[in-house]
C-alpha cells in the first residue's frame, strides 16, 4: 500500500476556522478532490460509524492510517464517547485507556477540570499535530482515554451547527509519521465530520423521541384499557351521544375548545378524540397538567427557555407550545394557571407566537388548544381569580361532560370493559358482572365518576381472585355509609350483604358484623394477600382471637372444606 500519493497540485486554501493552527501547520493545504469525496460519504450514510469507516477507507491510499475515530464530547455530562471508529473494535483496542464506565468500553468520564480544558480547546478550533506539539497532543489524548505507543497523531475539534461537539483522532502505525500535507488534509476533514456528528446526534434524538412517544402511547392505552387509539369510547352511542356529536362538529375547525366536567369524567379522553378526528391527527398530542407545574417553572415549561437564562438552565429547552407545533396542546386544569401566566398564555392564543425565557425572538407556533377544568371558571371570572379576556378566548366552544350518575345507562358497558381490563392487568381469569352486580353499581352515586368506577372494579376483581367480582366489599371500602343505604334496597339473589341496622348496634355486634363481611369477601380466608386480616389491617392472630370471642366460625364462609 502506498501512503504518499498526495498530489499538492490539487489544493485549496485552509478554511478560516483553521487559521489558528500551530505555525508548522498554518500554511498547509489539503486536496479539494478528497474533501469533496469525504462530503459525499458523509451525506451518503446516516450512521456516523458508517461515515467514519467509509472516510477511513478513502484516506488509506493517501495517509499512513492505523486508527481513525470520532469522539462525541458531552460537556454537560463530562463524558467523551466513541461514536465512530475504524477499525470498528477501536474502542476496545490497545490504544484506549482511562476511566471508562463499567460495561461500556466507549465511554470516558472526565473530571470537571479536564472537561473544561477540553471544552476550551474545542471552542478554539485548534487542530493539533503530535509531531509539532507532542505535549499538547498528549494532554488531549489522555483526556479522551488514548495513550501514544509510538507513531504519530492528528487531533481536530468538531463543532456542529446544531450544538454537538467532538474530536477527530487519526493515528499512524508505530513506525510511521504524518507529513505536514497529510496532517493538514486530516485537519481539513473537521467540517464534514462535524456535520456527520450533528446529523447522527439529531437522528438518535428523533429515535429517542419516537421511542418515548411509543412508550407513552402504550402506557396511555394500558391506562384506559384500550388496544388502539382508534377504539370507540364507551357510551358514545348512549350517555355521551350529545358530547360526541359536539366533538365531531368542532374537530373540523381549529377553534379553542373548553371541556367542563367533574373530576374523573374522562376529559382527557374527549380531548384526544377531538385531536384524532381533526386534520392534526398526525401531529403531536401534548398533555399538560397546569396544576402540577411549580409556579416558578410555568413560563419555562409552557414557553421554553434559553441556555443560561436562569440558574439551572444548562440547555436550551423547547416549551410545550413548541413541542405541540402542528398538533394539539391539551391544558388540563387550566383554572390552576396563575394570573400572570394567563396573560402570556392569552398573548400566544391571540398572536400565535411564543418567546422563550431569556430570549426576545418570537417563535411562530401552529397549535390547537384544548383546555379542561372541573372548576367553575365563570364564578372565578366574577371573583377576578380568572381573566375575563382569557375566558372568552378559550370558551369559544365549550363541551360539558355529564357525571356518571347522570348516565347510568353506560354503567353496564363500562363495568364489562373495566372488568376485562382488570383481568388482563392482574393476570386473573375474566369474570363478567352479573345483573345483580350491575344493579348495585347503578344505585351508587359515583362522586369520583369513571375514575372511581375503574378503581372499584379493580378492587372487586382482586378480592374475587378470578372467581367472582366482589362488588359488595369493594363498594363498602369505598363508601361504607352510602353502600349500606344501597344494600338494603337491592336483592342480590344468592349474595348476602351487609344490612344497615335500624337502631344503633352495640360495639361487639358492629365488630362481629364487620368481621363477617370481611370473611364473606375473602371466602373465609384469614391469612395471606387476599385474607380477611389483610383486608381489616390487623394481625391474623388478633383476628382469630376476636373471632373466638365473638363466636364467629370462619368455616361457614369457606367455599370448600379445606382447613385454614
Amino acid at each position: 500500500m502506498t501512503y504518499d500519493r498526495y498530489d499538492p497540485s490539487l489544493t485549496m486554501e485552509l478554511p478560516s476556522h483553521f487559521t489558528e493552527l500551530p505555525v508548522s501547520l498554518g500554511d498547509m493545504s489539503f486536496s479539494s478532490e478528497i474533501l469533496l469525496r469525504v462530503w459525499q460519504e458523509v451525506c451518503r450514510h446516516l450512521e456516523i460509524n458508517e461515515s467514519a469507516t467509509a472516510v477511513a477507507a478513502l484516506l488509506m491510499d493517501h495517509v499512513p492510517l492505523d486508527r481513525f475515530s470520532i469522539h462525541c464530547f458531552e460537556p454537560e455530562h463530562r463524558r467523551v464517547r466513541i461514536v465512530g471508529s475504524f477499525p470498528e473494535n477501536y474502542a476496545a483496542g490497545n490504544h484506549a485507556t482511562g476511566n471508562r464506565a463499567a460495561g461500556d468500553p466507549g465511554d470516558i468520564h472526565l473530571t470537571e477540570e479536564v472537561a473544561k480544558q477540553l471544552e476550551r480547546w474545542i471552542r478554539r478550533r485548534e487542530a493539533i499535530h503530535h509531531g509539532d506539539d507532542p505535549a499538547k497532543a498528549n494532554k488531549i489524548l489522555r483526556s479522551i482515554g488514548t495513550e501514544m505507543r509510538g507513531g504519530d497523531a492528528v487531533l481536530a475539534p468538531l463543532i456542529g451547527e446544531h450544538g454537538s461537539s467532538g474530536i477527530l483522532l487519526a493515528l499512524t502505525p508505530a513506525d510511521r509519521r504524518f507529513s505536514r500535507n497529510q496532517a493538514t488534509l486530516l485537519a481539513g476533514l473537521a467540517e464534514p465530520l462535524a456535520a456527520a456528528l450533528d446529523n447522527d446526534a439529531r437522528l438518535h434524538e428523533i429515535a429517542a423521541l419516537r421511542e418515548a412517544a411509543e412508550a407513552d402511547r402504550r402506557s396511555l392505552l394500558n391506562r384506559f384499557g384500550r388496544k388502539d387509539v382508534g377504539d370507540t369510547i364507551v357510551g358514545e352511542d348512549s350517555g355521551l351521544r350529545q358530547v360526541m356529536q359536539r366533538v365531531d362538529m368542532v374537530s373540523r375547525s381549529d377553534v379553542p375548545v373548553l371541556i367542563l366536567g367533574e373530576t374523573g369524567t374522562g376529559k382527557e379522553l374527549v380531548a384526544r378524540a377531538i385531536h384524532n378526528h381533526s386534520d392534526r391527527h398526525n401531529g403531536p398530542f401534548i398533555r399538560v397538567n397546569c396544576g402540577a407545574i411549580p409556579r416558578e417553572l410555568i413560563d419555562s415549561q409552557l414557553f421554553g427557555h434559553e441556555k443560561g437564562s436562569f440558574t439551572g438552565a444548562a440547555d436550551t429547552r423547547q416549551g410545550w407550545f413548541e413541542r405541540a407545533d402542528m398538533g394539539t396542546l391539551f391544558l388540563d386544569e387550566i383554572g390552576e394557571l396563575p394570573l400572570d401566566a394567563q396573560v402570556r398564555f392569552l398573548r400566544v392564543l391571540q398572536d400565535g407566537y411564543v418567546e422563550r425565557v431569556g430570549s426576545a425572538d418570537p417563535i411562530r407556533v401552529n397549535v390547537r388548544v384544548v383546555a379542561a377544568t372541573h372548576r367553575d371558571l365563570a364564578s372565578m371570572v366574577r371573583e377576578s381569580a380568572f381573566r375575563e379576556d382569557l375566558w372568552y378566548r378559550i370558551a369559544v366552544f365549550p363541551i360539558l361532560l355529564p357525571p356518571l350518575r347522570e348516565r347510568a345507562e353506560d354503567i353496564p358497558a363500562m363495568a364489562r370493559h373495566f372488568a376485562e381490563r382488570a383481568a388482563v392487568r392482574f393476570g386473573l381469569a375474566p369474570v363478567t358482572p352479573n345483573e345483580a352486580d350491575i344493579r348495585l353499581l347503578q344505585s351508587y352515586d359515583w362522586p369520583g365518576n369513571i375514575r372511581e368506577l375503574g378503581t372499584v372494579i379493580d378492587r372487586a376483581a382482586i378480592l374475587g381472585n378470578g372467581r367472582s367480582l366482589e362488588f359488595a366489599a369493594a363498594l363498602g371500602l369505598a363508601a361504607p355509609r352510602r353502600f349500606a343505604e344501597v344494600a338494603t334496597t337491592i336483592d342480590l339473589a344468592t349474595e348476602s350483604v351487609l344490612t344497615p341496622p335500624s337502631i344503633v348496634q352495640t360495639l361487639e355486634a358492629a365488630m362481629k358484623s364487620h368481621i363477617e363481611a370481611a370473611l364473606r369477601a375473602t371466602h373465609g380466608r384469614i391469612e395471606g394477600r387476599h385474607g380477611a386480616a389483610r383486608l381489616l389491617a390487623i394481625n391474623p392472630h388478633t383476628l382469630r382471637a376476636r373471632m373466638r370471642k365473638l363466636k364467629i366460625a370462619w368455616s361457614a364462609f369457606r367455599e370448600s372444606s379445606a382447613d385454614e
